[in-house]
């Protein structure tokens, strides 16, 4: 049984994480207001001291605690360490992602250092000078002295009634209150170092833009054994402390492998540093620690599947750094014995480059730079080459798609998000009907269903009124989400879908997996023909090609002959509502019949 202490966007952020185990847990705030849809989660609404605490760990039999409160909420996080330490709980922390301090921000401890900060009244104070705070109702208190001093303070609040009734009982004016998003321009601004999720870089720029003088408070120091920033993290340390929670485990993609056993190599290399653990930050912004290890010359690390079936399972991806005597501070990335090269056109990069797609390129530089940087060692020249290899990698492709892709020579180095997930069919479907029911519950008129986080993003922005809740990840399962969408009564379905799905889908697969179907030239070749377009694409291999074959004045054309098949087989599952079908290119532009 797990205890989070939320209240914040961390705290949604580890109530999705914990409901896709499908396991009972509380979730706990302070005043009950934040918005929140749980189906496995209990709602626990109140302050907890330590006895109060202690007793309902006891009484509920929790086993690990999800620390996910604000970070300026100290004497929470002192109760729960005080409490957890002797019953022998692990606490995970889960912190925000924080951007760098900049220079030109004045940084404080403490509300008494604006004291020698601020002009005083008798250098002409009164005479004007206004100073924004936006740290929060619970701090009006501490900084009434400002007043008494002859500064004009307005507060920025949130904009609901506990909050004005706080800032009223502590003799705050309404002409001193303002709401968010508004603002007052001011002489200077008092903030909280609150995060990227807190809207921090958000508060610096507007700040900046006003011309104010910026005065941060610096986040307190919290001192957790496990501490993660992010989902993947928090669901890596809940299955590695409290395995049985999570019925299957997540993993590591060959890219997050890839870059673990580079961070390894070149730290080992510049500093001769030989950790067993290296943190690499994933595509989303947080960071993870991934174990490695050490050969003559490289670096490595197993590749972990967790419970996704994979035949990478266990391989060891290694890394062989070597300085460049020139380059700017450049990164190149080369490919080795076991990884595979593109032979064909299609791919992020051209016939000959090593099969090390995009994403984990992207990863791998992001991650190396600031070593790079860093380093006190000019004599290794400016620039940094790492190469990739894994045993047996040619032998373990031979049982992967990559023959069939022109990939050869070995296997792929691959991974959008970093981490894998582990689905079952079953348990996967499963998630996507807890995730449609969530979408129904939050009242939203639309469900926007999309095969992931890259289609989620470009549909997004035509409907930016929907809640987080009215947007659902089908997979694969465009059939079953369909239905579920019938079943639960849901009236008005947005389908996105990008070109590589979308030719199976119009050909009638309803599950687009590459284990169960795959493109369909010939059928490809009958919409092109429906379109007017005369192309040849018989030594095509991936169907998004077909946006760079096609003309531009063409793309529209079979755009909507691809949609008018998929609406074919999707509309009959939905027979009591609406579907509208959108197809999206691989830079955002979207397609759909205008009907």
């Amino acid at each position: 049984m797990i205890l989070v202490f939320g209240g914040t966007t961390e705290g949604r952020q580890a109530a999705e994480v914990l409901e896709a185990a499908a396991n009972t847990y509380y979730y706990s705030t302070k005043t009950g207001e934040q918005q929140l849809t749980l189906h496995h989660g209990i709602r626990v609404d109140g302050a907890m001291d330590a006895e109060a605490m202690t007793a309902f760990i006891s009484k509920h039999g929790i086993r690990l605690i999800v620390d996910a409160a604000h970070p300026f909420a100290s004497q929470l996080h002192q109760t729960i360490a005080s409490v957890a330490s002797p019953l022998k709980i692990p606490v995970i922390r889960y912190e925000r992602i924080y951007p760098p301090r900049e220079q030109d921000i004045t940084w404080i401890d403490d509300y008494s250092e604006l004291s020698s900060l601020l002009p005083s009244s008798r250098e002409g104070l009164g005479a004007g000078f206004t100073l924004l705070v936006t740290t929060g109702v619970q701090s009006i208190s501490r900084l009434k002295w400002l007043e008494e001093q002859g500064v004009k303070v307005v507060y920025r609040i949130l904009n609901r009634e506990s909050s004005i009734t706080l800032a009223h009982e502590q003799g705050v004016s309404d002409e001193r209150l303002c709401f968010y998003p508004a603002t007052v321009k001011a002489d200077a601004i008092l903030m909280k170092e609150s995060g990227l999720s807190g809207g921090f870089a958000e508060k610096v720029e507007e700040a900046r833009k006003l011309g104010m003088r910026i005065i941060v408070i610096k986040r307190p120091l919290l001192h957790f054994k496990h501490c993660v920033n992010g989902p993947h993290g928090l669901r890596r340390d809940i299955e590695r402390l409290l395995p049985e929670f999570f019925p299957l485990h997540s993993g590591l993609t060959t890219g997050t492998c890839a870059t673990a056993a580079a961070v390894a190599a070149v730290r080992r290399l510049l500093y001769g540093e030989t950790p067993e653990e290296v943190p690499v930050i994933l595509p989303n912004g947080e960071t993870i620690s991934v174990s490695v290890g050490y050969g003559e010359g490289y670096a490595y690390c197993i590749k972990e599947a967790g419970d996704d079936p994979d035949v990478t399972d266990g391989i060891e991806v290694r890394a062989h750094p070597r300085p460049l005597p020139k380059g700017g501070g450049t990164i190149v990335i080369e490919g080795g014995e076991g990884v595979g090269r593109f032979t064909l056109p299609g791919f992020d990069y051209a016939p000959g480059e090593p099969a090390i797609n995009r994403g984990p390129r992207e990863m791998i530089e992001k991650n190396l730079m600031p070593l790079l940087m860093d380093s006190q060692l000019p004599s290794l020249g400016e620039g940094m080459g790492v190469g990739f290899s894994v045993p047996h990698g040619e032998e373990i492709a031979r049982k992967t798609f990559n023959p069939r892709l022109g990939i050869c020579g070995g296997i792929s180095i691959i991974g959008v998000s970093g981490i894998v997930k582990p689905f079952s069919e079953e348990a996967f479907i499963d998630s996507i009907r807890k995730c449609m029911e969530v979408a129904k519950a939050s009242g939203s008129e639309r469900v926007v269903i999309n095969s992931g986080g890259k289609s989620e993003r470009f549909v997004k922005a035509l409907y930016p009124d929907l809640p987080q809740q009215a947007f659902v990840e089908y997979g694969n399962y465009i059939g079953e989400t369909l239905k579920m969408a019938h079943e639960l009564g849901i009236k008005q379905v947005t389908l996105g879908v990008m070109l590589g799905k979308a030719v199976k889908l119009a050909a009638g697969h309803l599950d687009t997996h590459s284990r169960k179907t795959v493109m369909d030239k010939a059928f490809i070749q009958q919409m092109l023909h429906e379109s007017g377009i005369s192309i040849d694409i018989s030594d095509m291999t991936l169907a998004r090609e077909l946006w760079e074959r096609i003309a531009e004045d063409g793309r529209t054309t079979f755009a909507r002959t691809v949609i008018r098949h998929c609406q074919e087989h999707c509309a009959p599952l939905l027979p009591n509502g609406k579907l509208l079908v959108l197809l999206i290119d691989d830079n955002g532009r979207i397609y759909w019949n205008e009907k």
